[in-house]
C-alpha cells in the first residue's frame, strides 16, 4: 500500500472520527469525501469498512465513560452497581428497534435508500428539525437531567428515533437520537450522553454483522488499512466527544442544523452536476 492510500485512509478516519459523534451525519461526509478520494478497495470492503471503523469510535466513548459505562465494582467488594445497570437496560430498550430492523433488513435497507439523495434529504430535513425544536425550547426548563430519570417509555422513543437513522442514511445516528431526546424534554447534555452510550451496542453489533457478511479473509493491506482507520477515528473520537460536550453546555444545536441544511444542498448541487457532466 502506497504512501497516498495511507493518507487517504487517515482522512477518512478523521472524517469517521468527527461525524460520529457531531450530529451531522458520517455517512453523508464518508459518502461526499469517498467521492474526491476514491480508496483503491474493493466496493464489498469499502462497505464493510465505512462500518467496521466506527468500532474505533466506540472504543473511544468506552474510555472516556467507563467509570460509568462499566456495571461492576470492586472496592472491597464485588457488587454490582444498580444505577448503571439500570441504565443499561434502558439501552437495551432502546436498542430494539433498529436492531431489528437492521437484522432482518440492512441489505434491502442499503439498495433502497443509500443514495445521494436520500442523503442530502436526510441532512436538511433534519437540519429543519433541529432548528425548530431549538427554538420551541428555547427559554424552557429541560424535564430530565440526569441520565436516570429517563423512563423506559422515553428510551424507547429515543431508539424510535434512532430506527429512522437506520433505514435512511444521512439521518445521522447521533443526530436523531439526539433529536428525539430534546423534543421529549431531555436535557442536551444527557441527550448527547444517552446517545453515547447508545452507540456502544449499537455500532458494535452493526460492525459485527458487516463482518461476518464480508467474511475474515483479509488481505495484507485490507488489514492495515482497518486497523489504521479505526485508530484514527478513535484518537479524533476523543476529542470530539470532549468538543461537543463542552460545546453544548454554552450553545445549542442550531448550527448543526445549519451546517446539515449547507451539506444537503452541496451534496445535491455535487451529484447534479456530476450527472450532467
Amino acid at each position: 500500500m502506497n504512501f497516498l492510500e495511507i493518507i487517504k485512509v487517515v482522512i477518512l478516519g478523521v472524517v469517521e472520527g468527527i461525524t460520529e459523534w457531531l450530529p451531522i451525519s458520517s455517512t453523508g461526509h464518508m459518502i461526499l469525501v469517498d467521492q474526491y478520494l476514491n480508496l483503491n478497495i474493493t466496493n464489498s470492503f469499502k462497505e464493510m469498512f465505512f462500518v467496521v471503523i466506527q468500532l474505533g469510535a466506540i472504543f473511544a466513548v468506552v474510555i472516556l465513560y467507563f467509570n460509568r459505562l462499566f456495571p461492576f465494582s470492586f472496592k472491597n467488594k464485588f457488587s454490582i452497581k444498580k444505577e448503571t445497570m439500570s441504565m443499561w437496560y434502558k439501552i437495551i430498550v432502546a436498542c430494539i428497534p433498529a436492531g431489528v430492523i437492521g437484522i432482518l433488513f440492512d441489505d434491502k435497507i442499503n439498495d433502497l435508500f443509500y443514495n445521494y439523495q436520500t442523503v442530502a434529504i436526510a441532512l436538511i430535513v433534519f437540519g429543519i428539525f433541529f432548528i425548530l425544536i431549538e427554538n420551541y425550547n428555547k427559554g424552557s426548563e429541560p424535564k430530565i437531567k440526569i441520565i436516570s430519570e429517563i423512563t423506559y417509555k422515553t428510551a424507547l422513543i429515543i431508539g424510535l428515533f434512532q430506527l429512522i437513522a437506520a433505514v435512511f442514511p444521512g439521518t445521522s445516528r447521533s443526530g436523531a437520537t439526539i433529536l428525539g431526546a430534546l423534543l421529549f424534554g431531555v436535557s442536551r447534555t444527557v441527550a448527547a450522553e444517552f446517545t453515547f452510550f447508545l452507540a456502544v451496542p449499537v455500532m458494535l453489533g452493526a460492525s459485527l454483522l458487516k463482518l461476518l457478511k464480508f467474511g475474515f479473509s483479509f488481505t495484507g493491506s485490507e488489514i492495515i488499512i482497518l486497523i489504521m482507520g479505526m485508530f484514527v477515528a478513535f484518537i479524533v473520537s476523543i476529542l470530539a466527544i470532549k468538543f461537543l460536550m463542552q460545546y453544548i453546555k454554552k450553545h445549542d444545536f442550531k448550527i448543526f442544523g445549519w451546517y446539515r441544511i449547507i451539506l444537503g444542498i452541496i451534496v445535491i448541487l455535487h451529484f447534479s452536476f456530476e450527472t450532467i457532466l
